[in-house]
């Protein structure tokens, strides 16, 4: 059985979750906060999560990750078999990581943990995202998934990285952005309404609730 190491606040461990269980792969679930310390370090190079620890050994960068799994269980699919079609989901994912979850990220100092940012650094990702949503419109397909018919590792970036720059659009720039993307907005209020995402919600929920309660 897999282990899955992370913790449930964080997008990217909700990511290969999902994709854990949209594929329908047995795996255990490890709280694990990294860091540098020698411990963390041996099962994450960089301390980051999420990390996969399969038969052979640990397994980091979700991008990597997602890559494994859709290899030792190719169906249901997440990337396309088509060549050219595989690229450009892969290539929405990574715009979407890029171009709008980083940016957004920058901001989540002041957007959630009410810290108060410089206005050089706010400036710079308030710009960073109009482009990178001006991408997202340019490029994605939303039909009615972000790149065409079928659920992709495109919108499991899509799922748990919009929703956290909109939030600060809201908080720190007073902008929508999916004001003029209603097709996007649509699909992001769909994907959070399915069985596996209401049960990652509901973990993440609960692992909020006992941080702030100090258990």
């Amino acid at each position: 059985m897999f282990k899955l190491y992370g913790f449930a606040i964080s997008n990217y461990y909700n990511m290969v979750k999902l994709a854990l269980l949209e594929k329908g792969l047995p795996f255990e679930e490890v709280l694990f906060y990294a860091g540098q310390s020698p411990e963390a370090l041996a099962i994450s190079p960089r301390g980051k999560v999420p990390v996969l620890e399969v038969e052979q050994g640990f397994i980091s960068e979700t991008s990597a990750i997602l890559d494994y799994l859709e290899q030792v269980r190719p169906a249901p699919a997440l990337l396309p078999k088509d060549a050219f079609e595989r690229a450009q989901v892969l290539a929405l994912a990574k715009e979407i990581e890029l171009y709008i979850e980083l940016p957004a990220r920058a901001c989540f100092p002041e957007a959630f943990f009410g810290a108060t940012l410089p206005e050089a650094i706010k400036e710079k990702a308030g710009i960073e995202l109009l482009q990178g949503f001006a991408a997202l419109r340019r490029h994605a397909r939303f039909a009615p998934y972000v790149a065409g018919a079928s659920l992709s590792v495109a919108d499991l970036y899509f799922q748990y990285s919009v929703n956290l720059a909109l939030i600060v659009g809201d908080k720190l720039f007073g902008i929508d952005f999916l004001a003029e993307m209603p097709e996007a907005r649509a699909l992001l209020e769909r994907l959070e309404q399915t069985p596996n995402a209401r049960r990652i919600a509901a973990d993440k929920a609960a692992l909020m609730a006992a941080r702030r309660s100090g258990r």
